[in-house]
């Protein structure tokens, strides 16, 4: 690891058991930096702090920090007021308690870090992460990074244990969406057809098949005009959609299955009929048969809805 740089250094502690170890950033971003400058001519736009209403600047280390406080009073805190917080100084991270792997939701996941051996002998690093997997339990801990302190989930990769930063509770935001309390209608065809098209896609996952397609793009537009070339670079275009009107959701599920080249699941006899045994006039005779149908029944359903929701209410 001698290309990396350690960011944190200290003990991994579980009971009586420490275990030194530095920490890594885990991540880091292949984004092409760039900087403001001014359309006209490309002169470099700077940014100066300076007080509201003057132009006056001022020096970083006068500079604190303004909160609102409950009331909405304003309250400024320097760093020597942010320096007196009881937060631990201690360089430890502590395991709390141990967890089912399943128990945590990948939602509260925020960023991980590597964790190396920093001792001579490695024995008691290689003997937690075995001991980590054997079980397959995540190690919840807390410590303390930047004067903040953060809540953990340590976990083995490769071999590695990671440490991945957990978000605090009330950090996670709790879905309130009205189609969550509707009565949505799933026939048992379209689930079966939903579950064919997932198995189709069905693979294990290798993140190395996948790139950064606006990355590459803007990595080649950058060096066309570096080369002076002001034409857009050509791309790969996607192809055209010559049926992209679909009469409904279970057409559109059996049309992918089939376009994955897999044998579709036999449904009721008026959804059987395959496309290839249609004509063109026929298929589009049929989506406009199928739209009108639809347009049809649609205030009926209504109707139907509002009239059965005091029943579902009062049961």
């Amino acid at each position: 690891m001698a290309h990396m740089r350690s960011i944190w250094r200290g003990d991994l502690s579980f009971g009586l058991v420490n275990v030194p170890v530095k920490v890594y950033s885990a991540t880091e971003s292949h984004d092409r930096t760039s900087h403001q400058v001014d359309s006209a001519d490309g002169a470099r736009i700077r940014y100066r702090r300076v007080r509201e209403g003057t132009d006056t600047e001022v020096e970083f280390s006068k500079i604190a920090n303004a909160y609102e406080s409950e009331s909405g009073e304003r309250v400024i805190l320097t760093k020597d007021d942010l320096a007196m917080l009881p937060v631990s100084k201690s360089p430890e991270i502590a395991i709390l308690e141990f967890v089912p792997i399943d128990q945590v939701d990948p939602i509260y996941f925020d960023k991980p870090y590597y964790l190396e051996p920093s001792s001579k002998s490695p024995k008691a690093y290689v003997l937690l992460a075995k001991a980590l997997e054997t079980t397959e339990r995540l190690a919840i801990a807390n410590f303390t990074l930047r004067n903040k302190t953060r809540l953990a989930a340590l976990r083995v990769i490769d071999g590695v244990m990671t440490l991945q930063t957990l978000l605090w509770p009330d950090e996670v935001r709790v879905p309130d969406f009205d189609f969550l309390s509707a009565d949505v209608e799933i026939r048992d065809q379209e689930l079966d057809m939903a579950a064919s098209l997932i198995e189709t896609m069905a693979s294990d996952f290798d993140p190395s098949q996948f790139e950064d397609t606006y990355q590459i793009e803007l990595n080649k537009l950058i060096e066309a005009r570096a080369g002076g070339d002001e034409a857009f670079p050509e791309t790969d275009e996607a192809p055209e959609d010559d049926d992209s009107e679909v009469a409904d959701l279970l057409a559109a599920l059996r049309a992918s299955v089939k376009g994955r080249g897999r044998d579709v699941p036999e449904v009721d006899s008026d959804a059987s009929e395959t496309d290839d045994e249609e004509s063109a006039p026929k298929r589009a005779a049929k989506k406009t048969a199928a739209k009108k149908t639809a347009a049809k029944k649609a205030p009926a359903k209504k109707a139907a809805a509002k009239k059965d929701a005091p029943r579902r209410a009062a049961g």
